[in-house]
């Protein structure tokens, strides 16, 4: 199973940009679709995008959809997801989820390894 480590985040203005890295070991990184996920406080965790291993076009929920990208480097087991135009409600804490199924929604259920989380806070 992979392992999943998350750095990046932290305070970030309105309108500012930030980039967050999500650091993958202990299984073979091309067999698995990742996916950014974010649950700020008393919400529920939401699904912000994914990418699957064949680097296809990826998903965005469409709250981040124009402002986010994600990508992944194959060479360095890390995906990336870069943060611009952000908004106060974009504040939470931002976790990468590894799933090894054909995926078509973020279903939490079917992302099997977590990191830890990296908090983002968006505030002036």
């Amino acid at each position: 199973q992979l392992q999943l480590v998350e750095s990046g985040g932290g305070l970030v203005q309105p309108g500012g940009s930030t980039r967050l890295s999500c650091a993958a070991s202990g299984d073979t990184f091309n067999n698995y679709n990742i996916g950014w996920f974010r649950q700020a406080p008393g919400k529920e965790r939401e699904g912000v995008s994914y990418i699957n291993n064949f680097d296809t076009t990826p998903y965005y929920a469409d709250s981040v959809k124009g402002r986010f990208t994600i990508s992944r480097d194959s060479a360095k087991n890390t995906v990336y997801l870069q943060m611009n135009s952000l908004k106060p409600e974009d504040t939470g804490v931002y976790y990468c989820a590894a799933s090894p199924f054909s995926i078509a929604t973020m279903d939490t259920s079917l992302f099997l390894s977590w990191g830890q989380g990296t908090q983002v806070t968006v505030s002036s």
